[in-house]
């Protein structure tokens, strides 16, 4: 009798963050240009997304239709809104978004202002349509704010009403109770998570089956040891996230997580990643 082989897992490999620098920019861009990646979410709200990094994005993705382009919703520090009226509404401090504990913090509590934030996802899907000239494959969240209470909300009305055929990110995993409690982060967005997939069901709106990729930045973590857990039974369409990047000044001013970007470019870059890949039985969709 002939053995079965298993037909591999095809996953999403997205490097979220594309916009919050151009040193982020280029090393996402030479990921997918390798076919490393297969997927990244684009900032609409930070000073390195224009037309131009736009652009050179699009032209990556008309020789690889399988590349998916989405949108990394942001709502938190050190970003401003696009929407005028937000500020009137929602609460910023200095002029900015709230940073990450506070909008979970006013979030758990219900002390955003859900009508001011539909209006900014909205506005975040029209500067996405507006510089790309089509809509998002999917839409995500910067931080995972996507699956906060109050923001799902807000944003899933603001998905269904204008955005049709797409997925948008679940951060739900799939592993065993006892893999997942040492991981205080991810249970957390297992939590949120159960409420998001409920409420897409019920506007009709598709999500990924599981999700893998969050991890202790704190420290010095072995990326190299950790990656490969993350693909262990992920099921078909499942999203495994990322940050590749190369440091520049404006990353350093912008967001903490900086040389780590780096050694997550240096791992799928390595000419051993493809085989790392097919080993665990995964490719990119």
């Amino acid at each position: 009798m002939s053995e079965t082989i298993s037909a591999p897992r095809r996953i999403w490999l997205c490097a979220d963050d594309y916009g919050l620098s151009f040193g982020v920019n280029e090393a996402i861009r030479d990921l997918l240009a390798r076919g490393r990646i297969n997927a990244t979410s684009v900032m609409t709200v930070t000073p390195a997304f224009n037309e131009a990094e736009a652009q050179a994005l699009a032209e990556l993705k008309s020789g690889a239709p399988r590349m998916a382009i989405g949108l990394h919703l942001t709502l938190t520090a050190p970003f401003s809104p696009l929407t005028a009226g937000y500020a009137a509404q929602a609460p910023l401090q200095d002029g900015a978004f709230l940073p990450l504990g506070k909008t979970l913090a006013f979030a758990m509590t219900g002390k955003l202002h859900p009508g001011a934030i539909e209006a900014e996802v909205r506005a975040q899907i029209q500067r996405f349509v507006e510089v790309f000239g089509v809509p998002p494959d999917f839409v995500d969240g910067h931080q995972h704010v996507q699956v906060f209470p109050q923001v799902r909300d807000a944003m899933l009305r603001a998905v269904s009403d204008t955005l049709t055929g797409i997925w948008v990110r679940q951060c739900g995993r799939q592993w065993p109770l006892l893999a997942r409690l040492s991981d205080h982060k991810g249970l957390l967005l297992d939590a949120l998570s159960a409420g998001f997939r409920a409420r897409a069901s019920r506007l009709g709106v598709r999500v990924n089956p599981a999700f893998a990729g969050s991890y202790n930045f704190n420290g010095n973590p072995d990326f190299a040891a950790l990656f490969p857990r993350f693909l262990h039974a992920l099921p078909d369409h499942s999203v495994v996230m990322c940050h590749p990047g190369f440091v520049d000044d404006d990353l350093i001013r912008l967001d903490p997580l900086t040389h780590l970007r780096e050694r997550e470019h240096a791992y799928f870059a390595d000419d051993a990643f493809p085989e790392i890949l097919a080993r665990h039985g995964v490719t990119l969709s």
